[in-house]
């Protein structure tokens, strides 16, 4: 499959960066506007929710009973999850699952006896499948796609990679988020090795890159002790793809002489950002807070506290490299009442520090900030009576 390559969309300003002070809320698509962007998100999105359709029409084999039809037993799992009943859910699957890994067993050991007999363990591909735009897949990532006897797969894959899979092969979520977990991660773990033991070519789908926030050092730490053989192909992390995305720099020479990965979750929950906010309020870095929508309004006042300026520019970004993007520029000092006011959503990625203002976008909202200052400084006009 030939992936079509896009020419970058912006690129930094050799300008010093503007002290302007700025908030401005944009969709990084020219030919849409805020409001429309807006109404998007709220009726479609690029990924894998917990109860989409689409995730059960895809994932409907595994809900087939063996005395009733897929249709039915997709409506209740649907509705099961929709509810909150996890285990009602999982119970619908086992049946199928354990079918499947009979048929791979099967099917793996009459091809192998047919070559002379023996068999062995599957593998495993840890796959990053990029922010959510398909143009940013690898090559690599592809071919390990299409080749998949099973996939399972993250909520942060969009629904444009699953595309890819191929029609023989089967799809199975393992999605998490806030507050419903279709599987825990020893449940993960578990399905991965039952796989793999059974012969199957298996595919571990995940949003960004494997092993950057995504849990994937812990599925290739424990395959491995199982002598599973695991691959790691990664993507372009979220970081990466939607800072080029923006025109942002992560690093400049004379602006960030480093960048810095936080994760806005602690590990037991909560609203306290791992404590990150000493170490990190460093004006020469770039921050890049993951999943931190939650944890922002703990974060923000801490980094100020500590000694990031509160003029530092900032960016939340929503959806990033999808249609549905949608985005907020602001000043630290701003960026919780902005991002709040905006009503982002999850996926969001927050990056602070003076690169932000490097970006075009950044420009523009000053530009845009001034011009409804300049307006509404302005007397209103009057009306001479007739």
């Amino acid at each position: 499959m030939a992936l079509a390559l896009r020419a970058p969309r912006f690129q930094p300003l050799p300008a010093s960066i503007p002290a302007t002070s700025t908030a401005f809320a944009s969709t990084a698509r020219p030919s849409s506007s805020a409001a429309t962007a807006t109404a998007i998100c709220a009726t479609a999105s690029p990924f894998t929710e917990a109860t989409s359709f689409s995730r059960y029409r895809r994932d409907a084999w595994s809900y087939t009973a063996q005395d009733s039809s897929s249709s039915s037993s997709a409506a209740a799992a649907a509705a099961a999850a929709a509810s909150g009943r996890r285990d009602d859910e999982i119970a619908l699957q086992l049946p199928e699952l354990r079918r499947l890994l009979e048929a791979l067993r099967a099917s793996r050991g009459k091809g192998l006896e047919g070559e002379g007999g023996g068999g062995g363990p599957g593998r495993v591909a840890l796959v990053g499948t990029g922010p959510g735009d398909p143009e940013l897949l690898t090559l690599k990532a592809v071919r390990a796609i299409e080749a998949a006897d099973l996939v399972l797969y993250d909520r942060l894959v969009s629904n444009e990679v699953l595309d890819l899979v191929a029609d023989g092969a089967r799809l199975l979520y393992v999605g998490k988020t806030a507050g419903y977990h279709s599987r825990t991660q020893e449940e993960i773990h578990e399905l991965l090795l039952s796989f793999a033991e059974a012969g199957a070519n298996v595919v571990r789908l995940k949003g960004g890159d494997p092993l950057v926030f995504g849990r994937g050092g812990e599925e290739m730490d424990f395959l491995q002790q199982q002598g599973i053989r695991v691959e790691v192909i990664p993507g372009i992390t979220s970081a990466s793809g939607i800072a080029a995305e923006l025109g942002i720099p992560l690093t400049h020479r004379g602006v960030a002489t480093s960048v810095r990965f936080l994760t806005g979750h602690s590990r037991n929950g909560g609203t306290d950002p791992l404590h990150v906010a000493e170490n990190a309020a460093d004006p020469e870095t770039t921050l890049v807070v993951y999943m931190g929508l939650s944890t922002l309004p703990s974060l923000a006042p801490k980094l100020m506290k500590h000694g990031l300026p509160p003029d530092t520019p900032a960016v939340a970004v929503e959806r990033g490299t999808t249609p549905q993007q949608r985005m907020v520029f602001a000043m630290l000092k701003d960026l919780v009442n902005e991002v709040h006011s905006a009503d982002l959503v999850s996926p969001t990625l927050i990056i602070i520090g003076k690169v932000v203002a490097l970006s075009p976008l950044w420009v523009e909202s000053s530009e845009h900030d001034a011009l409804n200052n300049e307006n509404s400084s302005q007397p209103s006009p009057t009306v001479s009576p007739v």
